[in-house]
């Protein structure tokens, strides 16, 4: 009986082995914000391959505001990202199916994002990036976006739909991103990063966001 109990043990992890499956964990820098734009569109989403399940972890969600500023983002996230490299090895999971690390993070007035990028390069973190914030993406669900913030995150929140309502953010984000498509909102993106040439270094192109790619590389989404 007991080797019969252990031969049924072993039987969930060779089908979980077997799943098409991917993790993603993501720091955030915000505590709310973003987290809740991840949950709203995996829910609309349509995925790219809806046979591949996409279970993404919020790796920083109980993380003090102290820990949150991008460099200790990505610190933790490379380590995170040694882990579960060195666990899918040793598994010997297929490569399309490791673990991916992502963090999203913005310019604001934060010292060291070069350094912030560049760890994460060397460390296989992949890395959604918005200046002079977030809410860049969130304007670009709503309109095209032209000029410059000046730095000033205020100047983007102030351009959002329902702003006045901005402090109640788990009720007025879904309306903000119902207000277009991420086919648009990506289109928008790419024509407004455009504006700045490739000699500008990243944390001078105000604005700029690339968080569509963090939609469609980490979570597989398409079109919401």
């Amino acid at each position: 009986m007991a080797r019969t109990r252990g031969k049924d043990q072993l039987a969930p992890a060779k089908q979980q082995r077997g799943r098409r499956r991917r993790v993603v964990h993501v720091f955030t820098e915000g505590r709310v914000t973003e987290p809740d734009y991840i949950n709203i569109i995996k829910a609309r989403g349509v995925y790219a391959d809806p046979s591949l399940a996409v279970e993404v972890r919020i790796a920083n969600s109980t993380a003090p505001g102290s820990q949150r500023k991008p460099i200790k983002l990505v610190e933790a996230a490379v380590q995170l990202m040694r882990d579960e490299a060195r666990d899918a090895k040793r598994n010997g999971l297929k490569q399309e199916f490791w673990p991916q690390v992502w963090c999203l993070f913005d310019r604001d007035e934060h010292e060291s994002i070069d350094t912030a990028l560049k760890q994460a390069r060397e460390g296989d973190v992949r890395v959604a990036f918005s200046h002079p914030c977030f809410e860049v993406w969130r304007l670009l669900h709503y309109k095209a976006v032209s000029g410059t913030f000046g730095g000033v995150c205020g100047q983007a929140t102030a351009r959002l739909p329902f702003a006045k309502d901005a402090a109640n953010i788990k009720s007025v984000l879904p309306e903000q991103i119902a207000q277009g498509s991420f086919a648009e909102a990506k289109k928008r993106a790419l024509k407004m990063n455009a504006t700045h040439g490739d000699h500008v270094p990243l944390v001078k192109r105000d604005p700029y966001t690339d968080v569509f790619a963090f939609v469609e590389d980490g979570l597989g989404i398409t079109s919401y």
